[in-house]
């Protein structure tokens, strides 16, 4: 650790910020420094005070010796040498704890995939060496573990999780700003994402597309127009209650295992009825024609789309649609 002083000119005046600074080895064998304590402003004397304390958690020394620990009520009899060390118990404190486990499974889940070979064969580094296919693991397992926003990501959780120590990186993964770019990179892979999925789910999970789920929902936004041309905010049925809102409809496809097929986001005002069909010839196409079925909302399909299917039997106002062959 060290002090750290940043410069300030105001008003004519020169002053003088002092950090409490910590390098850290990270992959790769790069050093990156953590924020560890902000001072402030503080004196010549103050400045000196904090010198003296830094520099007695860190010695300097290269070579490292083995300690023994021992509580400070518990070493009646010990041979007191350099290698002992006493411990007040009740001055113990746990600082910085980091959640491990659950972002273990999560990366592990994420190679199992091969979503990191997918990935990093598609998200290049960026010219200053940002690894986006890392930044999007950090986005999936936060979404996995503890769903929130990118600011509670940025500000909170990723400090609290051992993604830095697991993925051999620092901070730089959760940047907010790096957080928000890496969505942009996402969308042109959407097809081949949902391709490579559906051949790991089979190997992995046995999984059959002969059942399928569709369903409709909506997420309101808040946002004043104008809104450039082909904008999919729209004002329309309201699942939130909220029709005072801007809105978009999504549509998605499972698996009755909860495995996701393909998903669209939709102008606000789209009707649900108009949305099926394009979803019908779009997993015809990815999954061939067969004997299928399709499970939905009484309300989804028009007699147009029930004209292509087998007649379908109603129970509890869910219709059971099975597409004819050919």
């Amino acid at each position: 650790m060290f002090l750290r002083a940043t410069i300030r000119k105001k008003d004519g005046k020169e002053h003088r910020h002092f950090s409490v600074v910590e390098n850290r080895r990270v992959g790769r064998g790069r050093v990156v420094q953590r924020h560890v304590l902000y001072l402030g402003e503080i004196n010549d004397r103050q400045e000196l005070a904090w010198r003296k304390s830094v520099e007695a958690f860190e010695e300097g020394t290269t070579q490292s010796r083995p300690l023994s620990l021992f509580p400070e009520d518990g070493c009646a009899g010990i041979a007191e040498d350099g290698s002992i060390v006493r411990l007040k118990l009740k001055e113990l404190r746990l600082l910085r704890p980091r959640a491990f486990g659950g972002c273990w499974l999560a990366l592990v889940l994420w190679r199992e995939l091969q979503l990191d070979r997918f990935w990093s064969a598609r998200l290049p580094r960026s010219r200053k060496g940002t690894p986006w296919d890392q930044v999007l693991s950090v986005l999936v397992a936060y979404r996995l573990l503890s769903p929130g926003s990118e600011w509670r990501l940025h500000r909170e959780w990723f400090e609290r999780s051992a993604l830095a120590d697991l993925l051999g990186s620092d901070g730089s993964l959760s940047e907010i700003n790096t957080l928000y770019r890496c969505h942009d990179l996402l969308l042109a892979h959407k097809q081949a994402v949902f391709d490579h999925l559906v051949g790991r789910w089979r190997d992995l999970f046995n999984a059959s597309y002969e059942v399928l789920l569709y369903d409709l929902t909506s997420t309101y936004v808040e946002a004043e127009p104008p809104f450039p041309e082909g904008d999919k905010r729209r004002h329309g049925y309201s699942r939130d209650h909220r029709p005072d809102c801007l809105q978009v409809v999504i549509a998605l496809v499972m698996t009755p295992e909860g495995l996701p097929l393909a998903y669209e986001v939709l102008p606000g005002n789209t009707a649900d009825k108009t949305t099926l069909r394009a979803f019908l010839d779009r997993v015809e196409r990815q999954y061939g024609k067969a004997n299928r079925i399709w499970l939905m909302d009484r309300g989804v399909p028009s007699e147009q789309v029930l004209g292509r299917c087998a007649p379908p039997i109603r129970r509890c106002g869910i219709w059971w649609a099975r597409p004819k062959a050919g």
